[in-house]
């Protein structure tokens, strides 16, 4: 359980985030959270007077000025921000796309100590050359060129000096503003707890470098068999948790139009296979790369296209992307109901949600689009509006889908800048008929209805044993069902004289047609005979007693 109150060592960099929040105008947010009557208030001396809120697009851009000021931490979380349109309003999410992670870097001797603590010696003792001014530098790590004993080019990402402490300390922050903010009217809308938990993995993993250099040896594998596409090579003799040597990849920008041209690349060509390469990672491995800006990927000679930096990544199962095929299929019909009913069946429509409304916005959004050609629709387009959608009914789609929107956007804002009439949806459209028959039928030409029930009933099919063992398991541990039933006893006792009566109803109307068919088989003046004629006494007095019952219940 998370500690509302902060700790010693906490108190100054809180009175700082609380000091910068309020002077870039975002009081109000500490009196939505209730620190004015809070152990907060006294311990961080909360000004009484603060700067009114502005409007919202300068608002926005106080934030990302805000999160600049206060360092590493808020500067990765406002990026991680900017990957979820349904959280912040589109003028906030305008302005944390703005945020560069470039910062001046450390002087040579703090990263040289760094790198003798992880190798266990001098560097120079390991690397041939390595130069001391970096070749770029972040808020977490600066990355220098270096050379290996046999003389192969590589680079080494080594982490900022004393730079965990810091982190740790603001998610520790965070994750107590969380805690708070769960309790007001908006953590019934948002679940702010489990929002800062995503950041504080997602951070926490960017810190770990074997876990990017785990990710490109997979994407170097998922593209093993692609002539046009090169990740760089791990070296893990020379790397860490916090270093990671990788091949140095020598190329031009995949943005610099005038380099391109004056080097001769088809730009059409470096269009289709840039875009073959991510929709292969979305749709096909269901594995892709997460960070998407054109600065981690470069064309290299041979007309290949080189991709670095591996510490995002985006993970898209199966039944990720079955409930992808579902929303293009109910998009394809123009189904706005069938829409809203495949988010509700995701978990992203909550139970206040005005889904009359919803189906109507659904609606005319597919009415706008409905028989333009796929080559004149732009996806920043269509996704800004479905984002603004999600955000007026605070739908809740998993961050996954939100890297894959970001993705989507750069992938067509690349092939468009490569090549002006390039058509992202025509090279997109193969991918989405072979996943369609992978994922769900042999054979696609039955028709979208036949394809929703078969996803459907493998859907459920898929989920059904899974849902029995987690029944079983809960009613084992004495957790059954929540299911509530007034006045039992009452009831029991009902059921059980109603059980009686008509077990009595039975044997009465058994002893009234069975006795007359067996007098004739018995011998006159025999006891049996005299006990089949005596037999309807005892049976009538029943009959009576079971009828005179029935009329003294009291009903209710």
């Amino acid at each position: 359980m998370i500690n509302s109150r902060p700790s010693i060592r906490h108190l100054r960099r809180s009175r700082e985030i609380v000091d910068t929040f309020i002077r870039h105008g975002f009081g109000f947010l500490f009196d939505q959270l209730g620190l004015k009557q809070h152990f907060w208030s006294r311990v961080l001396r909360l000004p009484i007077q603060r700067k009114s809120a502005s409007q919202p697009e300068d608002l926005a851009i106080h934030f990302r000025l805000a999160l600049e000021e206060l360092g590493p931490t808020f500067v990765k979380i406002g990026q991680l921000l900017s990957t979820r349109p349904d959280l912040l309003p589109p003028p906030f999410i305008a302005e944390l796309t703005k945020l560069v992670d470039t910062v001046p870097p450390e002087p040579w001797d703090a990263i040289r100590t760094v790198l003798v603590r992880e190798l266990g010696q001098a560097p120079e003792k390991v690397f041939s050359t390595i130069d001391p001014q970096p070749i770029g530098a972040a808020s977490l790590a600066q990355v220098h060129a270096a050379t290996l004993p046999d003389g192969q080019e590589v680079v080494v990402k080594v982490q900022r000096p004393d730079i965990i402490p810091v982190i740790e300390t603001d998610l520790e922050i965070l994750s107590i503003l969380a805690a708070r903010a769960q309790a007001t009217s908006l953590g019934k809308i948002y679940d702010f707890v489990s929002i800062a938990d995503d950041f504080s993995f997602t951070l926490q993993n960017e810190l770990d470098y074997r876990l990017e250099g785990r990710n490109a040896d997979r994407f170097r594998r998922n593209f093993a068999g692609e002539a046009h596409v090169c990740v760089p090579k791990v070296y893990w003799d020379f790397s860490t948790r916090r270093m990671l040597v990788l091949e140095r990849l020598h190329g031009l920008k995949i943005n610099d139009i005038t380099a391109l041209d004056a080097a001769g690349y088809d730009r059409h060509q470096l269009a289709l296979q840039s875009t073959n390469m991510i929709l292969k990672e979305v749709l096909e491995d269901g594995y892709f790369h997460a960070d998407p800006h054109v600065g981690n990927y470069m064309v290299l000679p041979g007309k290949m296209i080189g991709v670095v930096d591996f510490g995002k990544v985006g993970y898209l199962g199966n039944r990720d992307r079955l409930n992808l095929i579902r929303l293009y299929i109910v998009c394809a019909e123009i189904d706005a109901e069938g829409i809203v009913d495949q988010l509700t069946r995701m978990g992203a429509v909550g139970d206040i949600v005005d889904r009359n409304g919803l189906v109507f916005d659904f609606n005319r959004l597919l009415n706008k689009y409905h028989g333009m050609p796929l080559k004149d629709i732009r996806a920043q387009e269509l996704i800004n509006e479905f984002t603004a959608i999600c955000f007026r009914y605070h739908l809740r789609l998993p961050s996954t889908w939100w890297l894959l929107g970001k993705t989507i956007v750069m992938l067509e804002g690349l092939g468009l800048r490569l090549d002006p009439d390039f058509d992202t949806f025509a090279v997109a459209e193969p991918y989405v008929k072979r996943l369609m028959k992978q994922l769900i039928l042999p054979d696609v030409g039955l028709g979208s209805t036949l394809v929703m029930d078969s996803v459907n009933w493998r859907d459920l099919i898929h989920r059904l044993p899974r849902a029995a063992y987690r029944m079983i398991e809960r009613m084992e541990q004495n957790e059954p069902l929540h299911m509530e039933i007034n006045d039992t006893d009452r009831i029991l006792t009902k059921l059980d004289r109603l059980a009686t009566r008509l077990s009595l109803s039975v044997l009465v109307a058994a002893f009234i047609i069975g006795l007359p068919m067996l007098a004739p088989l018995t011998t006159p003046g025999s006891l049996l005979r005299w006990l089949v004629m005596m037999g309807p006494v005892p049976v009538i007095g029943a009959g009576l007693w079971l009828f005179v019952s029935l009329l003294s219940t009291p009903r209710k």
